[in-house]
């Protein structure tokens, strides 16, 4: 999938303004700046109300 740019975005660790770009990797969204190379991941949705409190999703494992 190819990367896409967040318009108007800025990076909370450089505070650049239009750095960040957005793709999908193992249905995580994923969003890094290309400047410093912070990087940014969010579970689906529904996948995050399966997590407990104070637990962190490092990625979900999708069997083919």
């Amino acid at each position: 999938m190819a990367k896409r740019f967040i318009a108007g975005a800025v990076c909370p660790a450089c505070q650049q303004r239009d750095t960040l770009a957005l793709w999908r990797e193992n249905n995580i969204d994923v969003v890094e700046c290309v400047k410093c190379g912070h990087q940014m991941r969010e579970a689906d949705k529904q996948n995050q109300k399966s997590v407990r409190e104070k637990e962190q999703v490092i990625g979900i494992f999708h069997p083919e």
